[in-house]
């Protein structure tokens, strides 16, 4: 059996900064050091999954936010994305968040159907987010999702 997602330390930021780097375009990565001071932000939480991938969220008074997730690209189509959302939407609440919130590029069908499929819907647009003027999609965590109490 093979081991699930784990707490991610500054320890394991150059690992996290590898698979950032392996996961997205040059001018979209985040290097070690990034990693680092994202992890020190204060509700700052990450999980690791040694398969590959990553998820880097936080969470302040009762919303969170995913600020990150990549998986490599050769561990991708397996559910380990969804398995890293699951995982940080279970810490979200667990540390009191009831709404759960999120960017991605308009373009990235893919991450978009794994959102949709955790139940998060498009709540707004970020035009010019990414680099090269690439409009943003902010999400939110509906409710009935994993978020809300059973």
């Amino acid at each position: 059996m093979t081991a699930g997602p784990v707490r991610a330390t500054t320890a394991h930021a150059e690992a996290m900064a590898a698979i950032h780097a392996a996961s997205f375009p040059p001018r979209e990565r985040w290097g070690v050091d990034a990693m680092r001071l994202q992890l020190g932000l204060p509700g700052a939480f990450a999980l690791i999954d040694p398969r590959g991938g990553f998820v880097l969220a936080r969470v302040a008074a009762d919303e969170a936010e995913i600020l990150t997730i990549a998986v490599l690209p050769q561990a991708r189509r397996t559910g380990l994305g969804g398995i890293l959302l699951a995982a940080a939407l279970a810490e979200a609440r667990a540390r009191g968040a009831v709404a759960m919130f999120l960017e991605v590029a308009e373009a990235n069908q893919a991450a978009r159907a794994l959102y949709a499929g955790a139940g998060f819907r498009e709540v707004g647009t970020r035009p010019n987010y990414y680099p090269g003027g690439v409009t943003a999609l902010v999400l939110r965590a509906t409710p009935g999702n994993s978020l809300q109490p059973g």
